[in-house]
């Protein structure tokens, strides 16, 4: 019987698609492990392009009403803002046009309180939060009272009108030294240091027609000294309350006003 013969197996002429298929599978991971590399670097990038922006609406050269840089990370500030924020504060002047710089700010206070700052009865000083305008407890509260001596409401005044155009949020804060304290009224340093706070942001409403939405006040008690408790002018310097101009890295941090 003869052998039944056998036909030549035809040679399969797209093998090339598996080799094409697996290249193709690892141009795409290694696109998608740039894209993954850099996406980091455009966060940055979208950061910077923020701070530059709003250096320049500071600066007035771009319209509040430019559009904003898009960020693919929407929390966090440009490492750089505290920087900026230092020398534009962004706030609106009077007749809500233009920009004010906070030592343009801090200018106009030493003169007006030129004879306080003198006495040493008022200190004022920037830094990353903002002007810090330090009112001593020898100028403007008698010891143990909540209440401002009616000699220093003139120069409450000056600052309240000084303050009052802008647009910026403003702390005030109340500090105390480390000596206890325990009447009927201030049970501890806690409750003197809110009290004198309040008392004055109350009287910036009423008297220095400053809007409340503006206004925050806290008590800090003796836990925020600027000068060693163990020396009577060290003590003297922490009882004190600050009015805070906080600067436009600051107020981004405050709860957004509804």
């Amino acid at each position: 019987m003869a052998r039944k013969k056998r036909h030549p197996e035809p040679s399969n002429h797209e093998r090339w698609l598996v080799s094409y298929a697996d290249f193709i599978t690892l141009l795409f991971a290694c696109f998608v492990v740039m894209f993954a590399a850099s996406n980091s670097d455009q966060k940055k990038a979208g950061q910077v392009a923020k701070a530059v922006q709003a250096a320049f609406k500071r600066m007035a050269v771009f319209t509040p009403a430019g559009k904003v840089v898009p960020l693919y990370d929407s929390g966090g500030l440009p490492s750089d803002d505290n920087a900026i924020g230092n020398t534009y504060a962004g706030f609106d002047g009077p007749g809500g046009g233009g920009t004010v710089r906070l030592g343009d700010v801090k200018a106009q206070l030493q003169t007006i309180l030129k004879s306080e700052i003198s006495n040493r009865n008022i200190h004022i000083s920037e830094d990353s939060r903002g002007l810090t305008i330090s009112l001593a407890e020898a100028g403007f509260f008698d010891p143990g009272s909540a209440v401002i001596n009616t000699k220093a409401l003139a120069a409450v005044d000056s600052i309240a009108a000084t303050l009052q155009p802008l647009a910026s949020s403003i702390r005030v804060e109340g500090h105390t030294d480390n000596t206890p304290i325990h009447t009927p009224q201030f049970p501890s340093n806690w409750e003197l240091s809110t009290a004198r706070a309040t008392f004055l942001l109350q009287y910036l409403i009423s008297n220095g027609k400053i809007s409340p939405r503006r206004l925050s006040a806290v008590g800090y008690g003796e836990y925020h000294p600027i000068a060693p408790n163990n020396t009577s002018e060290g003590r003297a310097a922490n009882r004190r309350v600050d009015i805070v101009l906080l600067g436009s890295a600051a107020e981004k941090q405050e709860p957004e006003l509804r």
